[in-house]
């Protein structure tokens, strides 16, 4: 399959699946607002090695704004977004395996094993979700509900995207 048609099928999957699945989902029953499960940050995760930081940047923005037309949340996602596809080459540098990424390689657990991947996935989305509740927050008298918010939407968000790839299984 074309790479780019893959990840314009990748990027539609993942952006229904937020909006019109976790969206809707509402764990902690309208009382306690804790629990968001993030998905849509995984189009991020899983774009190419080789993938120039400008696409990065451009496509991170235009998953987050698109998400943001949906949840009406001006900016919110978008710069959550953009933090991701801007730190991640940094992650992927201090995770690079010993003989360096192959050519042409994407992080998948398939490609650089479960544990590799997990570590990668934890880093990025612990950033996305940190970033996001501060944004949505906006105020640091909050402190504590951001960091609440952020933990358990982090396991939530890792079950699901673990799910994601056993369900899936990308190799690329």
């Amino acid at each position: 399959m074309n790479p780019i048609f893959r990840n314009v099928w990748r990027f539609l999957l993942l952006l229904l699946l937020q909006v019109l699945v976790f969206k809707q989902l509402n764990i902690a029953g309208g009382a306690l607002n804790y629990v968001q499960v993030l998905i849509y940050p995984l189009f991020i995760l899983l774009l190419p090695l080789d993938l120039g930081k400008s696409w990065l940047l451009l496509l991170g923005f235009l998953l987050g704004i698109a998400v943001d037309m949906f949840y009406d949340s001006p900016g919110v996602h978008a710069s959550a977004s953009v933090l991701t596809a801007f730190i991640r080459p940094y992650v992927l540098h201090i995770l690079e395996p010993r003989g360096g990424y192959k050519v042409n390689a994407y992080p998948t657990s398939a490609e650089f094993g479960t544990g590799w991947f997990v570590r990668y996935a934890s880093l990025l989305m612990i950033v996305h979700l940190l970033t996001y509740f501060i944004a949505e927050a906006f105020q640091w008298s909050q402190i504590l509900m951001i960091i609440l918010k952020t933990i358990v939407s982090f396991l939530s968000s890792m079950i699901v995207i673990s799910l994601y790839m056993v369900i899936f299984n990308p190799k690329e």
